[in-house]
C-alpha cells in the first residue's frame, strides 16, 4: 500500500473545500465529490486493481451527504480491515468568518435546521465533531485566501520534486508570431545563424551539422548553461507556488534552425534533473 495514496476532505460548509478538491486534482488525485461513505470502499478496491493507474484518490464527505454519514464509522472500520488508512483532512474557520463567506456569496447553507445561518453552522459543527476528532490533518482557513489554502494543503501532501511541475517546451518563429498560451519566451536569436550557411539552411536544428555549427561558438555552450542555470533556478520557486505546468516557448527568426536546437539541448538538461518534459517545434514544418 505504500504506493497509494488516498484523501478523504471533509469539513465545515463555506470553510474551503471546494478549493481543497481543485488543489488535489491539480497534484493528481482521482476526485470524488459529495461520495457517500459507503461506495468509498468499493471504489478503493478499483483502485487497487488498477495496478497503479489510480493510485491517488481524494473523497469529499461532508454535511450534504447527511443521511450516509451515521454509515462513516462502519466505513473507515471497512478500510482497516482491508489494510487501507486514509488521511482525513478536515477544514474549518471561525463562526463569525463562515456567516460572513455565505453572506458574500449569497449561498444557502446545506443544513435547513434554522432560519439563522449562525444555528445552521454551529449545528454542523456538532454533526461533524467525532469525524474532526479522526482527522489526520486539520487546517483554520479563517485567515487564508484561496491561495494562501493552496499553499497550505500542499505543504501536507506535495513533496516538492522536480516531477511535480510538468514542463512544455516549444519551439517556434517570430515570423509567424509569439504563441499567446506559454508562461516564459526566450529569444535565441542572439545565435549565429545556420540559415545563412548554404549547406545548413534547409536542414533543421535536429541535424547533427546544424548542431555542430552552433556548438563550435562559445556564445551557444555558454547561453547554454546560462538558459539551463535559470530555469534550474526558477522551477523549485514555480512549484512552491502551486504551479503544475509551465510553458516556455524559445523562438528564433523561422523556427527552424536555433530554437529547435536549443529547445533539445535543455529537453536533455532538465531530463537529467528529473523534470517531466514536452516537447513541441512549432515552426519546423513551415520552413520547409
Amino acid at each position: 500500500m505504500k504506493n497509494y495514496r488516498f484523501i478523504i476532505i471533509s469539513g465545515l460548509s463555506g470553510a474551503g473545500k471546494s478549493v481543497a478538491i481543485k488543489v488535489f486534482e491539480d497534484l493528481g488525485f482521482f476526485c470524488v465529490d459529495n461520495i457517500p461513505p459507503q461506495l468509498i470502499p468499493k471504489f478503493l478496491e478499483m483502485c487497487l486493481k488498477s495496478q497503479g493507474k489510480l493510485s491517488k484518490a481524494a473523497f469529499v464527505v461532508d454535511i450534504r451527504g447527511e443521511i450516509f454519514l451515521r454509515d462513516l464509522d462502519h466505513t473507515l472500520s471497512e478500510l482497516e480491515m482491508m489494510n487501507i488508512q486514509p488521511e482525513i483532512l478536515f477544514l474549518e474557520a471561525k463562526d463569525e468568518i463562515i456567516v460572513r463567506r455565505f453572506s458574500e456569496t449569497r449561498r444557502k447553507h446545506p443544513l435547513q435546521t434554522s432560519h439563522s445561518i449562525l444555528d445552521n453552522i454551529q449545528e454542523e459543527r456538532k454533526k461533524l465533531k467525532e469525524l474532526r476528532s479522526r482527522a489526520s490533518i486539520v487546517i483554520d482557513t479563517s485567515n487564508l485566501n484561496p491561495k494562501q489554502l493552496n499553499q497550505e494543503i500542499r505543504r501536507y501532501f506535495q513533496k516538492e520534486t522536480a516531477s511535480n511541475v510538468e514542463i512544455n517546451l516549444i519551439s517556434f518563429g517570430y515570423k509567424y508570431g509569439i504563441p499567446i498560451d506559454v508562461d516564459l519566451v526566450l529569444d535565441a536569436r542572439f545565435l549565429p545563424n545556420p540559415y545563412y550557411v548554404n549547406e545548413l539552411s534547409e536542414l533543421s536544428g535536429k541535424d547533427e551539422k546544424v548542431k555542430e555549427y552552433l556548438r563550435q561558438f562559445p556564445v551557444t555552450q555558454q547561453s547554454i548553461q546560462q538558459l539551463f542555470s535559470l530555469l534550474d533556478y526558477l522551477l523549485p520557486y514555480y512549484i512552491k507556488e502551486g504551479k503544475n505546468y509551465l510553458s516556455i516557448a524559445i523562438g528564433c527568426t523561422g523556427g527552424r534552425h536555433r530554437s529547435v536546437f536549443l529547445v533539445n539541448e535543455l529537453v536533455y538538461k532538465l531530463k537529467s534533473k528529473g523534470y517531466s518534459v514536452f516537447v513541441k517545434h512549432r515552426d519546423i514544418k513551415k520552413e520547409e
